[in-house]
């Protein structure tokens, strides 16, 4: 009896803890929207709003992909390289070879796809590991995407290094995606994440290929095994990360407007802490869509909160280590199962 009676004490207390962790981020992002309103009713407004979400825009289309391949065993570390070399590739086709944004669009979609094809090609087909390979990649774009320009912003009317002057500039109807605005209200950088949210949320979730991704990097020689062709969606994880990675970069293009070989620095990091953070979101303990879109969202509100209430810039990344550790905590440490 007393046994019996402990274990069913037990439970509504197990069963608060679940609860706790699964929405714990949901509370803690409602906590801090409430407390910055409070301390500064300018935070809470539309404007204001929308300015985190574009902010955030780019690393959460960034993290989307490091979670896809996460998701099938992997980890991709070039993201940030991919993006900062999609800015510096947008910028020379415009400047330099004059084409217009479609063309521009196109090109380097087909860029990041490409260099995803090549990190999945070293992975599964050479047997580099994928921090290895991506690493590599990494290292490669950072020195490639300076050679074209001798290691210059690519400007409109800008002195190449062969001495001619560039004729072409950035189509206004490029700058329109980082810049435009949807009924003069929602930027459309956020309208991208939302989509991009969507159909990965989508592929992730509710489809087969997402179920098989979850298999392979549950455990890959079990879905070998059952019959998925797991090194053809391995490749596929690596080249749909590269193409969402050349859209941030896309965005970050047209809303700075040149080729400024400093964009991109941080990306890499954030995506990471966006898809980390993410594990604790709805206790999912794995790499998924909801919580890297949400892990962003939450970073962006605490950083715009601590600048509106004039935290000094230099703690920012101090706070984005904080609020990791936190998430990591709650979803490996607290969250474990007493045996």
């Amino acid at each position: 009896m007393t046994d019996q009676a402990t274990a069913s004490s037990s439970k509504p207390a197990s069963t608060f803890a679940e609860t706790a962790r699964k929405y714990a981020l949901f509370v803690l992002l409602g906590l801090m929207l409430v407390g910055f309103w409070s301390a500064q009713p300018a935070f809470i407004n539309s404007a204001n709003l929308f300015s985190i979400l574009q902010a955030v825009s780019v690393v959460a289309i960034l993290g989307v992909g490091v979670s896809i391949t996460m998701s099938a065993g992997g980890f991709d570390l070039s993201v940030g390289s991919v993006a900062a070399s999609s800015v510096m590739a947008a910028s020379y086709a415009m400047v330099v070879l004059q084409l217009n944004a479609f063309e521009t669009l196109g090109l380097v979609l087909l860029m990041g796809a490409f260099i995803g094809l090549v990190n999945g090609l070293l992975i599964v087909r050479v047997g580099v590991p994928d921090l290895l390979a991506t690493l590599s990649t990494m290292f490669l774009l950072a020195g490639l995407q300076l050679i074209p320009t001798g290691g210059r912003s690519i400007t409109a009317g800008m002195m190449l290094p062969n001495g001619t002057t560039a004729a072409g500039a950035y189509d206004p109807a490029f700058l329109i995606l980082g810049r435009g605005r949807l009924f003069d209200t929602v930027p459309y950088p956020v309208i991208v994440m939302g989509i991009v949210a969507l159909l990965a949320w989508f592929l992730m979730e509710r489809t087969r290929w997402g179920r098989v991704f979850y298999a392979i990097g549950g455990n890959e020689t079990a879905a070998h095994l059952a019959g998925a062709p797991t090194k053809a969606y391995r490749l596929w994880a690596y080249v749909l990360s590269g193409t969402l990675a050349s859209l941030g970069g896309l965005i970050v293009a047209s809303r700075v407007g040149r080729g400024d070989v400093s964009a991109g620095n941080s990306l890499l990091l954030d995506a990471v802490a966006a898809s980390l953070i993410g594990f604790a979101v709805l206790d999912k303990r794995r790499p998924h869509v909801l919580g890297t879109v949400l892990g962003a969202i939450f970073v962006g509100v605490l950083l715009n909160g601590l600048t509106m209430l004039n935290a000094p810039y230099y703690t920012q990344d101090f706070v984005k280590g904080v609020v990791l550790v936190g998430a990591l905590a709650l979803t490996f440490g607290l969250g474990k199962k007493k045996r």
